[in-house]
């Protein structure tokens, strides 16, 4: 193996929200580690969670840009890439000019 995978991933909370992450380890471990409250961060209080959205990448420096894109973004620009929406994706991001 030339690489190593890693995930950059969204899971819907139990009150709605979206957390965005990323894992070198296989993914659904790593929502099984959310579901069971492993770490103490923003998805302990919110389980249950439900894997919505992955992308895999090569190399780590291009995942750690990728989540920190996505985590920047307004909920219904996550809800477009979820629903594999890509081109709305950029009028979402023009809309507050209007």
């Amino acid at each position: 193996m030339l690489g190593m995978e890693v995930t950059v991933y969204i899971v819907r909370c139990c009150d709605g929200s979206y957390y965005t992450g990323l894992t070198k380890q296989e993914i659904e471990a790593r929502v099984w580690e959310h579901n069971q409250g492993i770490y103490d961060g923003y998805t302990r209080k919110r389980r249950p969670v439900e894997l919505v959205f992955t992308e895999t990448y090569d190399r780590i420096t291009e995942a750690i840009e990728r989540e920190r894109q996505i985590k920047g973004w307004s909920r219904a620009k996550k809800e477009a890439l979820i629903a594999l929406a890509y081109e709305s994706l950029p009028e979402l991001a023009s809309r507050k000019k209007k």
